[in-house]
């Protein structure tokens, strides 16, 4: 069996999801190499010693992740696949990962030229589904791993396992959000998966609530206010442009004109959020300062990644925060959500000095 671990990404980060994933395996013990082809939408990582990449299912956490949609371990590849007969030697194939399984997802790349897989995994699914029952393979009751089909194309495909507590929820890693009715922007679903992303449901009725307070610094036209406002919160939405007049009609909402990074508020509050268009670098120093002089208890922003060297450049954003917030207790994690494009998304969370 091989020992692989398979990552989903956005088309154009491979490269970053492979540093990162070459980085964190290193730090576990685990040496190794990365396949990342340029748009395919995943990466390949296979350790250099198969008895080696034990630790990975236990120590690699997918949280820690930024740049994977997805991670699956025991990854092994069939291809050349009959299309008179694809189950049989599939469900051989799958037999030998040794484990029964409470779910199957036959699941594509997020390109262009994948998506026009969907198709064939629509109607691939029943037939499989049936042939892993009939082999005892697949009970929904169980608490086991879910399976994994990655389909390239119709004759070759990438098996392997997640582990509900180790995995995103989506197929493909991929929330299907709606925008809603009356959302004044298309970025309210940002700020509504990364709630999904970073806070358990406990956690969001618990600091997400009517009554709570909260600043959303570069405002306009006032999409991540208005999932603030949609929870009750009240905010002071901070920018010099001009906010959708439903949310100013809501009495939860005070427009603030004035700069982002010259606003300070009077009395902390539980939320910052921030969605401007700025350098990682000042857009990290900014939150790291909020939180560090205790203006505020949580913090979602998005940091725009430059074209060239955007690993580098998180990774530099971190060591400001770190700074900022030298001596005090803090919780810090980024994920590129798929409603990101060019950036990712941090949640920064004080915890006192």
């Amino acid at each position: 069996m091989t020992h692989s671990l398979l990552l989903y990404c956005r088309a154009g980060f491979e490269g970053e999801c492979a540093a990162e994933a070459v980085n964190k395996c290193t730090e576990l013990g685990v040496s190794g190499f990365a396949k990342a082809k340029p748009n395919s939408g995943y990466v390949l990582f296979t350790p250099h010693e198969a008895g080696a990449a034990k630790p990975l299912v236990k120590f690699l956490h997918f949280e820690d992740l930024v740049f994977a949609r997805q991670l699956l371990f025991n990854v092994r590849l069939i291809d050349q696949l009959p299309a008179t007969d694809r189950v049989t030697p599939l469900i051989a194939a799958i037999n030998e990962l040794g484990s029964l399984f409470s779910d199957v997802w036959l699941e594509t790349a997020d390109t262009n030229d994948a998506k026009e897989m969907s198709t064939f995994c629509r109607k691939f699914a029943p037939p499989l589904t049936y042939g892993l029952k009939q082999a005892g393979l697949l009970d929904a009751r169980a608490h086991k791993p879910r399976l994994h089909l990655f389909w390239l194309s119709s004759s070759a495909v990438y098996l392997g396992v997640s582990y509900p507590n180790n995995a995103s929820a989506w197929p493909m890693g991929i929330p299907r959000l709606k925008l809603a009715r009356g959302a004044p922007s298309r970025s309210a679903l940002k700020l509504a998966e990364a709630f999904m992303a970073f806070l358990s449901e406990e956690e969001e009725h618990a600091l997400l609530h009517e009554g709570l307070s909260a600043v959303d610094l570069g405002a306009a036209p006032g999409g991540w206010t208005w999932q603030l406002v949609q929870r009750g919160l009240n905010v002071a939405a901070v920018d010099n442009g001009p906010i959708a007049p439903k949310l100013l009609d809501s009495n939860l909402v005070e427009h603030v004109r004035e700069d982002g990074f010259h606003y300070w508020p009077k009395r902390a509050v539980e939320w910052l959020v921030c969605d401007m268009v700025e350098k990682p670098a000042r857009i990290a120093q900014l939150v790291a300062r909020w939180v560090a002089q205790g203006k505020c208890q949580h913090a979602i922003f998005n940091l725009k990644l430059p074209m060239k060297k955007r690993w580098e450049e998180l990774n530099h954003c971190r060591e400001i925060i770190d700074a900022a917030l030298s001596g005090q207790a803090y919780r810090l994690q980024f994920k590129q959500l798929y409603h990101d494009r060019e950036e990712v998304t941090g949640f920064l969370v004080g915890k006192g000095r």
